[in-house]
């Protein structure tokens, strides 16, 4: 019988219990397993139910936990109070994650030991604020969608996303906009959302009102001051409020509208909004909220790194690619 000194395997536990139940005493067990009989011994003593029965399964959970020390942000808290500081600041887990491998030039931790620390820290203290730690503020994983009406047959001129340039799909040219309104509980206030698709870059407008006039003319006064070549299209969904979307077609800027029930054919400025919701919920009262808070807020967002950009922040791309356009207009090719 040979020396082995590696932990007992979940087989071997299911062989134990087979063993056992077949009348084998101990010697014999460690025999067929390979084992000294003391470790069976063990094994058998220390994993055991508290009627005398040895499960397999049960075995191998009481080893697994005599084993647990915490996960890594209980043994550091120095890494949990850096974590926890940036997902204070709404960044997610996977932000999180990456950016600080980019500063530090090695992982140090998970995105998922992240979220089961989060999660584990719901469950243990019942304390539901932890979740607003979290990109969705959700206390647990999950998704639940509904469907309802589309106006979709009230907006004159509606052109559809399938016949929007497909050069816009790869988001690899600037100048592409999603547009939203974000809507909050007390009736008729709203904030207007514009997500550049390239550089993932914010703007936000509160309107005079949802309706249609207000909010085009509202878009019409962000994108306006920009170079041509960073306003020209725009993506809606089907809501009423941008029925008037034909008037931004004065500035060179073509509209396109999602299909029905179809958000996530601008998903950039749903998860933008998703993200926004975290400082502004729906409950906030838009007459409490300064214009100094809400550009923050914004601010904020724009200077936190993306995935999607190599962890870069979405001020740092627009700012300069639209630099790097203007020195290209101002400094043509020269004549050959």
């Amino acid at each position: 019988m040979g020396e082995r000194y590696d932990q007992i395997s979940i087989r071997e536990r299911c062989d134990i219990a087979r063993l056992r139940a077949e009348g084998q005493s101990i010697r014999q067990i460690a025999s067929t397993l390979d084992r000294s009989p003391s470790t069976v011994t063990r094994e058998v003593k220390r994993n055991s139910g508290s009627q005398g029965e040895y499960q397999p399964m049960y075995a191998d959970e009481q080893c697994r936990a005599r084993r647990w020390t915490g996960s890594k942000m209980d043994r550091d808290p120095e890494l949990r109070n850096l974590v926890v500081g940036l997902l204070a600041k709404g960044w997610s887990p996977e932000q999180v994650v990456n950016r600080l491998q980019r500063e530090l030039g090695t992982q140090i931790i998970s995105h998922e030991t992240i979220y089961r620390f989060i999660y584990a820290q719901i469950a243990r203290t019942k304390d539901y604020r932890w979740r607003r730690l979290l990109p969705r503020g959700k206390s647990k994983r999950g998704w639940y969608g509904r469907r309802g009406g589309s106006p979709a047959s009230l907006i004159a001129l509606r052109c559809p996303v399938r016949e929007r340039p497909k050069t816009v799909e790869s988001r690899r040219a600037s100048g592409h906009w999603e547009v939203d309104l974000m809507l909050f509980s007390t009736y008729g206030q709203g904030v207007l959302v514009l997500h550049e698709r390239y550089s993932r870059l914010l703007l936000v407008s509160r309107p005079a009102g949802k309706d249609a006039q207000p909010i085009a003319q509202a878009i019409k006064e962000m994108l306006g001051p920009l170079p041509a070549a960073w306003r020209q299209t725009v993506t809606f969904d089907n809501g009423t409020e941008f029925a008037l979307h034909y008037e931004l077609h004065d500035i060179g800027t073509e509209t396109y509208f999602c299909d029905t029930h179809s958000p996530w054919q601008k998903g950039g400025v749903e998860n933008a909004i998703g993200r926004m919701r975290r400082k502004l919920p729906r409950k906030t009262d838009l007459r409490s909220l300064s214009d100094e808070r809400l550009t923050s807020i914004v601010q904020e967002y724009n200077n936190t790194p993306r995935k999607c950009l190599d962890y870069q922040t979405p001020a740092e791309v627009f700012w300069g690619n639209l630099l790097h356009f203007k020195c290209e207009s101002i400094f043509p090719p020269a004549r050959e």
